[in-house]
């Protein structure tokens, strides 16, 4: 039933297994990352109207989790100046989502992930900042995210700015997405992207998010976090140049 309802061959439905384990392995070890690995690659597949609620309804499943574990920890003072700018960011983008043509999309996700993986693969250290960059990060985060599901680099970098401990940082980011994701699921309802096919695929893919939070969630003091971090540069460096051919077919 969900083949015919997906449009997928097997082979398909393995690929997708894959990318999702491996996206949530990386969120379950740094607290990000999920969209900004699945997205670029199941782009090749699925149109963005299609696979951004999946990934969203994926993410936040996720991300209840997560931020439940770890709410002790959070950085409030850092967080909450977010919060209003991610909300406007996110009502901008499910605009632009409904409305703008597919392949322009498909355009800007690819550079936007090419630049993102160039901007962290060169030896760019990120200096204290104060919370005013709360504004460029909520607006970036929340756009971004809502439009392709990869909004998190926007929030990594501002709480990178503000120093917090790799504690704090996992606590945080994950209330973050806890909040952005309530608003992003909330608009996606209301323009209807929540269909059949998005929601058969999403009850399909639930034991594979846990299966990959599981497995990052305890590697994650065991992994070389340079090496790691330059791989899934090099990943989406690859997958951002594919992109952008792919909307200029």
């Amino acid at each position: 039933m969900l083949l015919e309802l997906v449009d997928l061959t097997p082979l398909e439905i393995i690929f997708s297994v894959c990318i999702i384990f491996m996206a949530y392995t990386v969120k379950g070890l740094s607290g990000f990352g999920c969209g900004l690995i699945a997205i670029p690659l199941l782009a090749f597949m699925f149109p963005l109207t299609f696979i951004v609620p999946v990934l969203g309804l994926l993410s936040y499943g996720g991300t209840v989790m997560q931020s439940f574990h770890l709410r002790k920890q959070v950085s409030w003072p850092d967080m909450l100046p977010l919060i209003p700018f991610s909300l406007t960011g996110i009502a901008i983008a499910i605009w632009l989502l409904v409305n703008v043509d597919a392949n322009k999309l498909i355009l800007a996700l690819g550079i936007f992930v090419l630049t993102y993986s160039i901007y962290s693969l060169l030896p760019i250290s990120v200096h204290a900042g104060s919370r005013k960059w709360a504004i460029v990060a909520g607006l970036g985060g929340g756009t971004v995210g809502a439009l392709f599901g990869t909004g998190g680099p926007f929030y990594v970098v501002y709480l990178k700015m503000r120093q917090l401990n790799k504690n704090q940082f996992r606590a945080t980011i994950a209330t973050i997405f806890l909040v952005d994701g309530g608003a992003r699921m909330t608009g996606y309802a209301l323009n209807g992207l929540f269909t059949e096919q998005v929601l058969w695929l999403v009850l399909t893919l639930f034991p594979v998010l846990f299966a990959g939070m599981y497995v990052g969630h305890h590697i994650h003091v065991k992994v070389d976090q340079k090496l790691f971090n330059q791989v899934i540069s090099t990943l989406l460096l690859i997958s951002g140049v594919m992109l952008i051919i792919k909307s200029m077919a």
